[in-house]
């Protein structure tokens, strides 16, 4: 491709248009526009690394048990503001969050890896608490809104991830204008961010195939427009200085042929390239994925096969949600270099059976011919004896369950249980998971 979509802050601001200057100011005020919440979770995760040794130490020395645990609870608390009036209001956006270590247990913390549930001290120890306090400042002119701060950008290139204990965030400057009727655009320049375990607001930046960057920041810009209650599409743009370029462009459908009965469809597309300095090394590479599946009443089951045609793995920002691939699920991304991917998913919503609220997933996925062997020095991955990986096989197997007390005094209270198997060749890891995730949110005002 040699035409990719970006979409700097100086052409999301032309994108407004007029109709931003149009619009009327809202009439809510700093006070009466205000929500604070309160977010109780508790969170247990056990990882079996099979035959393989756990990433994890204790008093300083490895542990060989191959076995990651941990149970611990966050209280997350977030405060919003209104604006105050007219046509140019300013606000506020703050957190405070509290994540306490209940168990871990000797060498089963699960060490500095991506199992990430709490942090790890030098000597291998689990903290027993730690912390996030942070904000934002931020001004509406009529349909804009900027924030400077501590931010949660989501979108296909940055996208806050809140799969662990206490969410992911970034500090920098955003910009969101919601215009025109079922567009939304976004932009963003972020100089920090802070991974699930890091009580740290402006960390340096990291990668979750090459790892820590020397990198000042990020710039983001795209927009989401629904083009109809059935069709919507995205695209976005980002670059994180001196090692790559990102652009995104996705799809998602849905045909209803009946009451009961409808096709759903999707399509992600990103193209990664080096950029700058080339902190990763040089890369330029494609990967895609396409959904294809039916609904009927409370059953939905969906194909998707997905493809990654570059050299190199296809890297994000570790720990975020920023990779729209339909292929990547709870352990793995599917996203090797000439890897080719098939998943087939079944969700059930039990609403249908006199069971509001509860739901049931399962899916499993399958890829082949991953091969590094032209893979460049960050991302190669070896055998044995020193040659490039080539011909590597993988699958996931995933099962979640997860049920939201609908009424009474408990309203809300949501418990979920996801379990996942995987199993692959040399360049990763056998493994199985289970995770519990008990969560009760409370509005206070």
């Amino acid at each position: 491709m040699t035409n990719r979509p970006t979409l700097p802050l100086a052409a999301l601001l032309a994108l407004s248009g007029p109709g931003a200057w149009a619009a009327e100011p809202s009439p809510e005020g700093f006070i009466e526009g205000s929500r604070l919440s309160v977010l109780n979770r508790n969170y247990y995760f056990n990882r079996d690394h099979r035959d393989g040794p756990a990433p994890t130490y204790h008093r300083g020395k490895a542990s060989d048990n191959g076995y990651s645990e941990a149970w611990a609870h966050a209280i997350i608390a977030r405060f919003e503001s209104g604006f105050t009036p007219g046509t140019v209001g300013v606000g506020v956006d703050a957190f405070a969050m509290l994540g306490l270590k209940l168990d871990t247990g000797g060498g089963r913390n699960g060490g500095r890896s991506s199992f990430d549930v709490l942090p790890v001290d030098r000597d291998g120890q689990a903290r027993d608490e730690y912390t996030k306090v942070g904000g934002a400042a931020k001004v509406r002119l009529l349909d804009t809104v900027l924030r400077v701060g501590d931010v949660f950008p989501a979108n296909p290139v940055v996208a806050a991830g809140d799969s662990r204990l206490l969410p992911e965030s970034f500090r920098g400057v955003t910009l969101e204008n919601t215009s025109l009727a079922g567009l939304t655009l976004q932009a963003g320049r972020l100089h920090g961010m802070s991974q699930p375990v890091s009580s740290d607001l402006r960390d340096t930046f990291v990668t979750f195939y090459g790892g820590p960057v020397d990198s000042p920041w990020i710039a983001y810009g795209g927009g989401d427009y629904a083009i109809n209650d059935n069709v919507s599409v995205s695209l976005f743009g980002s670059r994180l200085k001196d090692v790559w370029n990102q652009y995104y462009a996705g799809t998602s459908m849905i045909w209803p042929l009946s009451e009961q009965l409808a096709l759903i469809g999707a399509f992600n597309f990103y193209n990664a390239r080096d950029e700058g300095r080339q902190r990763l090394g040089r890369f330029d590479t494609d990967i895609w994925s396409a959904k294809l599946g039916v609904r009927y009443g409370a059953h939905t089951v969906a194909l998707t096969h997905q493809r990654n045609n570059g050299d190199n793995d296809f890297d994000y920002l570790r720990q975020s949600d920023s990779i729209f691939l339909d292929n990547s699920i709870q352990y793995s991304d599917f996203n090797s270099p000439k890897e080719r991917s098939w998943m087939l998913r079944y969700d059930l919503n039990l609403a249908a059976y006199g069971i509001p609220g509860l739901s049931f997933m399962t899916r499993y996925g399958r890829g082949s011919d991953a091969d590094y062997s032209h893979a460049n020095a960050y991302y190669m991955r070896r055998d044995g004896n020193g040659d490039p990986l080539t011909g590597q096989k993988r699958w996931e197997r995933d099962i979640e369950v997860k049920y939201v007390v609908q009424t009474g005094p408990a309203k809300d209270l949501s418990l979920r249980v996801r379990q996942a198997t995987t199993r692959a060749t040399a360049f990763e890891s056998d493994l199985d998971e289970v995770r519990v995730i008990v969560e009760y949110p409370l509005s206070i005002l």
